[in-house]
């Protein structure tokens, strides 16, 4: 039972197989077979014998099938007939082509021109399927489609275009009037729902603009002033872009939204690289405002270029520089630059130096000057002021004092100037001298003779009554010691007098000016005046904001 089971389940199965090899053999075949009749039709009208075996059908046994069929022989095909004239139209051409069905294009094609302003006159003609197409037209633009009307049709093998363009001034005028009569009536009757996205448009942008212009909102979300400007302008573009769609999309002109974003996206390109520098500004404006290197009131150096801080804006820094005036560098070169803050830290150091005599101490030189410089009120006391030998000259010996002052409260260059002065009279009132440069010729003994025999012979001349063409005075130490006590003497009266003179003219009236250090208040006031005054730049510098 089993086994008679198991023949029967293969015998199914096989037949199922057969059936499904037969009908892919069908599947297959059936294309040869109607290729086979269809080159034998082509073949038999022009002439030429053609030959198809066929085979017999597959023949299938029980319990299997098998499928064969021998490849079909054919002669290879002619070359197919060519016709002459441009063809326009991809369809198959008929091999038998009939009046009736020449006379039906034609009728059909007479029937369209006839509905169509401007292809009225064109004369229809078709032999063998060539259709010829005659008669006058205003313009090209009418000529061209009739032409492509013509080649739509199905029948057509190809077109002759003989038709004259008249290019009639009148045609021509009353087609182009016709259709700008025909936009505005439709501009006319399109006039409310154009309204109506106007409206629309004013309105969201209205309200993107009014969002955008919440100032305490968007610098709650972020204290920094440009970031919230940035945020806002933002949010005020999206609004816009979105009235924009939702009124293009209410008048059905949502293919103008993308032209414009396709040629804005070109433009912008263009633009970018045109304005990259602008670009880099605007990055590093954005940059200073987060990283707030400076506040307003600091006295900075930036590449070389000193001033108090006035404003910084989106496009440019603004110092007012120590001669009064208004100094503007770009953000991308601040950004970049080396910035030195003087206010960052008040403590500032001055050096100067001096010289004195070398066979004076330099020690002693030292204490007194640093006396001098620590009765000064603007010499802070921490750090100290000290001086140290920085070189021992060919006359002198150099030292330079540093001396630290707050110049929050202290003018650095007139605290300079005051403490030179005051270490200068210190060390000459206490016998120190400045030296200049001092030269010193020494002469050997023989020309030292020499030069006394000289001078002898002269003296023996000027007794005898002769004139002598030379007269050369040796210089003796002791010599040299008179004429140094004499010149000491006169520098001794000279200075004392200088001293007298300028005791009476530090007495007179506006004498606390010179020997004041305090800031010029005139600067600090142009300053002020210059924060205060209201600018359209909204300034990116704010104590709220974190500080690097």
């Amino acid at each position: 039972m089993a086994a008679y089971l198991d023949r029967l389940m293969t015998r199914k199965f096989l037949t199922v197989w057969g059936q499904l090899l037969l009908i892919l053999s069908l599947v297959f075949t059936l294309p040869a077979y109607a290729a086979g009749e269809d080159i034998a039709s082509v073949t038999t009208a022009l002439g030429i014998e053609s030959t198809l075996e066929e085979v017999p059908n597959p023949v299938a046994t029980e319990g299997e099938t098998s499928v064969e069929a021998d490849s079909q022989s054919l002669p290879p095909p002619a070359d197919p007939p060519v016709i002459s004239g441009e063809s326009t139209n991809n369809a198959q051409i008929e091999t038998t082509p009939t009046p009736l069905k020449d006379n039906d294009i034609r009728q059909r094609i007479n029937g369209i021109f006839s509905e169509i302003e401007g292809l009225q006159a064109v004369s229809v003609s078709v032999t063998q399927g060539v259709v010829t197409l005659a008669g006058e037209t205003p313009n090209e633009k009418k000529a061209q489609q009739a032409i492509n009307l013509t080649n739509r049709l199905t029948d057509v093998v190809t077109v002759e275009d003989n038709i004259n363009r008249t290019l009639d001034i009148q045609d021509n005028v009353t087609t182009v009037y016709q259709g700008l009569r025909t936009q505005v009536k439709n501009l006319v009757k399109a006039v409310p729902l154009l309204l109506v996205g106007i409206v629309i448009f004013g309105l969201v942008t209205w309200f993107g603009s009014w969002f955008s212009n919440r100032k305490k909102m968007w610098q709650r979300l972020t204290p920094n002033p440009f970031v919230a400007e940035l945020l806002a302008q933002t949010v005020k573009v999206i609004f816009i872009i979105f009235g924009l769609i939702l009124a293009l999309s209410l008048i059905g002109a949502e293919t103008i939204l993308g032209t414009l974003l396709g040629g804005a996206g070109v433009i912008g390109i263009a633009v970018g690289f045109a304005v990259k520098d602008t670009i880099e500004n605007y990055i590093a404006s954005l940059m200073l405002s987060i990283r707030q290197p400076f506040r307003a009131r600091d006295q900075i150096v930036i590449n070389g270029q000193e001033g108090i801080v006035v404003r910084l804006t989106s496009r440019a820094t603004i110092l007012m520089t120590l001669d009064g005036n208004q100094l503007r560098i770009p953000n991308a070169e601040v950004f970049k630059g080396t910035i030195l803050n003087y206010t960052k830290n008040p403590e500032r150091r001055f050096t100067f130096e001096l010289g004195v005599d070398a066979n004076d101490d330099p020690l002693a030189a030292i204490k007194v000057g640093i006396d001098a410089i620590c009765q000064l009120d603007f010499v802070l006391d921490e750090p100290k002021a000290i001086a140290v030998i920085t070189n021992v000259g060919d006359s002198n010996i150099i030292l330079e004092f540093q001396i630290w002052v707050d110049q929050s409260e202290t003018d650095f260059a007139k605290a300079r100037s005051i403490a030179i002065r005051e270490t200068k009279h210190a060390l000459e009132n206490e016998g120190f001298s400045l030296p200049e440069p001092i030269y010193r010729l020494r002469f050997n003994d023989e020309l030292e003779k020499a030069l006394e025999h000289l001078q002898g012979n002269n003296r023996s001349n000027q007794a005898n009554g002769t004139n002598a063409d030379m007269t050369i005075t040796p210089t003796t130490p002791e010599s040299i010691d008179i004429n140094k006590v004499d010149n000491s003497s006169a520098d001794d009266k000279d200075k004392k007098q200088a001293k007298a003179r300028a005791k009476y003219i530090l007495q007179g009236r506006n004498a606390e000016e010179v020997l004041s250090a305090r800031p010029d208040e005139k600067l600090m006031e142009k300053v002020e005046q210059e924060i205060a005054e209201s600018s359209d730049e909204t300034d990116l510098l704010s104590n709220n904001s974190p500080q690097e």
